[in-house]
């Protein structure tokens, strides 16, 4: 028997795993810490990166006003797209690249601080920009060393990208979503205010929140890090390094409180305990998936936002046609775990516990 009653290590397999995350402030009000952070962190000059339509609300002033009361000097970048291009990376990256900051804040929801991790490696190390996009698409070059310190601040409660080392964007030549993936693109801190998340319609409430469920299912679902090949080198074990007693701690809690506040925080946003616990769950599953990884609703979902270009879903900015990430990744998911269930059902029965279902019998 392995750790924590994990199946014995296969030939040739992992017999460790390794446990990652950023430094996590969590509770209400908790953005005015920003400054004093940001300050502690060593920064002088911070790019702010948002979107326009977070820049409007007092989140953003907050935060501004925060740094700037720390004596910071502060540049605003908010040409963020809803789903990150190339396109609109590399043109954070100039941004980044012109104004040489010290530090980074990240003040929005996954795109925004995807973004602001883009700008951060490319403005830190400058590189054709297919060099650190994933295998097979790019080529998969591994960073060659530390970025600058980044402040992640998360407004929804679903793609967890701010304690996760993945960025994710559309290739447009390719009409196909794929990503960036290194530990050194994970936030050093993570800001997490359940209070950004008062205003946010429903709609993104509920496909945000599918975005979370999906990343417990799956994390908790993935092949056990003791059937995984075991890495040349240490340094070289993934960060998708598979199902482990850690990332199992996460899933199962962001299960429970999904099962409990999903439907309560999309039918009223005036329910403050629903909408905490949705990020608190948002971080849990952020999390286990970023020491675990996911596997194929997420990698299906690529498929699905790549290829659909003329959806407007409400709740969204209607300027642009987009598939929001957790719809994306959600319609996959029930033909993936019919599909899955057989190679481990305890697992999955497990998991359905963990969610609220009866799985008595």
């Amino acid at each position: 028997m392995g750790c924590c009653h994990y199946p014995a290590v296969g030939e040739g397999c992992d017999s460790a795993f390794t446990v990652d995350t950023s430094r996590i402030t969590f509770g209400r009000g908790c953005l005015s810490e920003v400054g004093d952070r940001a300050r502690a962190l060593g920064m002088t000059r911070v790019a702010l990166f948002s979107d326009a339509r977070v820049a409007r609300l007092p989140h953003f002033e907050k935060v501004r006003q925060s740094l700037l009361a720390a004596g910071l000097d502060v540049a605003v970048y908010t040409d963020v797209h809803v789903e990150p291009t190339d396109q609109s990376f590399l043109d954070a990256a100039r941004f980044a690249s012109e104004l040489r900051p010290d530090g980074y804040v990240s003040l929005g929801g996954g795109s925004v601080i995807d973004t602001c991790k883009a700008a951060n490696l490319y403005a830190t190390h400058p590189a054709d920009f297919l060099a650190y996009v994933n295998a097979p698409v790019g080529e998969g070059r591994p960073v060659p060393g530390p970025l600058k310190p980044h402040l992640a601040c998360p407004t929804t409660s679903g793609t967890g990208s701010e304690v996760t080392g993945i960025t994710i964007f559309d290739l447009l030549s390719m009409a196909a979503k794929t990503g960036i993936a290194s530990p050194a693109l994970r936030p050093t801190e993570a800001l997490i205010d359940p209070d950004c998340t008062a205003t946010l319609p429903g709609e993104v409430v509920a496909a945000s929140g599918l975005d979370v469920l999906s990343h417990a299912l799956e994390s908790y679902t993935a092949r056990p890090y003791v059937r995984r090949p075991a890495p040349a080198r240490p340094s070289l074990r993934p960060m998708s390094q598979g199902a482990n007693p850690w990332s199992d701690l996460g899933c199962r809690e962001a299960l429970r409180l999904m099962g409990l506040y999903l439907e309560r925080g999309v039918k009223d946003a005036q329910d403050a305990e629903a909408r905490e616990q949705l990020m608190w769950a948002a971080t849990l599953a952020g999390i286990a998936f970023g020491n675990a990884g996911v596997h194929a609703p997420h990698g299906m979902a690529y498929a699905v936002a790549g290829r659909v270009r003329d959806f407007r879903p409400s709740g969204y900015p209607d300027d642009e046609a987009l598939v929001p990430h957790g719809m994306a990744v959600i319609v996959n998911a029930p033909a993936v775990f019919r599909y899955t269930a057989p190679a481990s059902p305890e697992r999955h029965l497990e998991a359905a516990g963990h969610l609220g279902a009866d799985v008595r019998g």
